[in-house]
């Protein structure tokens, strides 16, 4: 039966928003070679360990999405997904050119996105992840990922 033009969609659930983000980002790799998905799978349960909420899970899910143009602004825009789930994953794309501070200080500005953030930076930073990267590549990445912390206040360090 076709739904009333005037009643609310109801929202994505957590299954269907990791079914669209890993059609989303299917066949992508990492870095290592690896399926991109496992990392937006650590990165939700990252969240999920952490304390965060079904919002800010979805918003794991998806924080790549805009940024690796797997899915398109205008579908997050139009998405049936909270408002806060969606500046999360605004708050998280990085936008061309843009300095590190200004990313930096986008996600500490807006609810929920630290969290997040700290569990993307916890998994990226992982060192078995790290260990199979040529040593140029890791020791550039640990650089930028420690240099992300640091902006954001440390989160995430012990």
């Amino acid at each position: 039966m076709p739904q009333d033009p005037g009643s609310p969609v109801p929202p994505l659930t957590l299954a269907e928003v990791e079914t669209t983000a890993r059609a989303a980002h299917a066949g992508q790799t990492d870095k290592a070679g690896r399926p991109y998905t496992e990392h937006l799978r650590a990165v939700a349960e990252g969240v999920r360990e952490r304390g965060g909420d079904d919002e800010q899970i979805a918003a794991a899910w998806l924080h790549d999405a805009v940024e690796d143009d797997a899915l398109t602004e205008r579908w997050l825009d139009e998405a049936p997904l909270s408002r806060r789930t969606k500046d999360i994953v605004l708050a998280l794309s990085k936008r061309a050119g843009e300095p590190p501070e200004a990313y930096a200080a986008r996600i500490l500005a807006t609810s929920g996105a630290a969290l997040v953030k700290e569990a993307d930076l916890a998994h990226n930073a992982d060192p078995a992840r790290l260990a199979v990267l040529d040593e140029a590549t890791r020791t550039r990445l640990t650089e930028k990922y420690t240099r992300m912390r640091a902006l954001l206040g440390h989160i995430g360090q012990e």
